[in-house]
């Protein structure tokens, strides 16, 4: 928190809650869909482990016989179409350069899921209707994108961060103040496997006391080869040193999840989030790797959707995969559902954990 910028902090906040009363009074124009619109987002910039649990929002919808979409604004990605359809295809290979790192990342995790991309998420949700037939949007960091009406606006918080006490910006890293969470329908608070949530769940619980609060942690599903694309065990590695490198909100956490995993990283090398690298980056990281005597290189594979293929690694480049692994999965499945059956156009639902 940089105390310096309190002033301009508390401008931004007053500018925050004007902006959310405005779309409540009818000042400024939210328009609803005709599908359920199931929003994952969270109340700061940066890392909160928001992209694993959009993914696991998909897949429970799809292993429930729902046929869901997301739609994404494409954050920090080359000017080009104001609006990209990514369909469903076995092998879709987007370029994030164009997409977004996080969309490219989501369609190739989820190939059978439309991936829409567009500023507009109200224009991009019909063409989802439309074109691909979807029953259910899933908003990705939709938590302030008031412009469009969701059924149920999930919040997730990384425990490590310490966000309930953190400032607005410029001076902190919260987008709006922390009195927002009122207005969310589920808590989910993330990256748990690192820091004990009790005393966050509690005071999330003080702003509002109707969410169910769920816990999250990250596990490791294996890793994957960035020239094959294959799976390996993780058991591979275990133990031997590694260079580990990263562009996203939380490096801190990553590194943290490697040595919980069993992984031993020798060296760590950190970008701006979302940062796309560059020849002269790759260098660094090959240099560090091997004054460090590192085996093999570990990143993210959000970061893998940033690497060019003409880009020369001295050593195998290995991609982490994760997932969400939220407790009482079964209640958090059975809330999201209810959800978006109890659907009423014209009208938000809160769902009651």
């Amino acid at each position: 928190m940089n105390r310096s910028l309190m002033p301009l902090a508390g401008l931004y906040g007053a500018g925050a809650r004007l902006r959310h009363r405005a779309f409540q009074q009818g000042w400024l124009k939210s328009r609803r869909l005709s599908r359920p619109v199931i929003s994952v987002g969270n109340v700061t910039v940066g890392g909160s482990g928001k992209t694993p649990l959009v993914a696991q929002v998909a897949e429970i919808l799809l292993r429930n016989g729902h046929k869901p979409d997301i739609l994404t604004r494409g954050y920090r990605r080359e000017c080009g179409a104001d609006l990209i359809a990514l369909e469903p295809l076995p092998e879709r290979a987007p370029d994030a350069r164009t997409t977004g790192d996080e969309p490219a990342l989501l369609a190739h995790a989820l190939p059978q899921v439309p991936v829409i991309i567009c500023a507009d998420r109200f224009r991009a949700g019909q063409l989802a209707e439309e074109r691909f037939g979807v029953d259910v949007h899933i908003l990705d960091d939709g938590f302030q994108h008031f412009a469009l009406e969701r059924d149920i606006d999930l919040v997730a918080i990384d425990v490590t961060q310490d966000v309930l006490h953190d400032a607005v910006l410029p001076a902190g890293r919260l987008r709006e103040p922390v009195s927002a969470l009122a207005r969310a329908d589920v808590v989910v608070l993330t990256r748990t496997e690192i820091r004990d949530p009790d005393l966050i769940e509690k005071q999330v619980k003080v702003i509002n006391s109707r969410a169910p609060v769920f816990r999250c942690a990250t596990g490791l599903r294996g890793l994957i080869d960035s020239g094959s694309g294959k799976a390996i065990e993780a058991e591979t590695y275990r133990g031997r040193p590694v260079c580990a490198f990263c562009a996203i909100g939380n490096p801190a956490a990553f590194f943290s999840d490697l040595r919980r995993w069993g992984l031993n990283p020798v060296a760590e090398v950190t970008f701006r989030d979302h940062h796309v690298y560059t020849l002269e980056d790759i260098h660094r990281i090959n240099k560090v790797a091997i004054e460090k005597g590192a085996a093999a290189l570990l990143t993210t594979e959000k970061d893998l959707m940033n690497l060019q293929v003409q880009m020369v690694f001295e050593l195998p480049v290995l991609a982490c995969a994760i997932q969400a692994e939220i407790s009482e999965a079964e209640e958090f499945e059975q809330v999201l559902l209810a959800g978006i059956e109890r659907k009423q156009v014209g009208s938000k639902v809160v769902p009651r954990g």
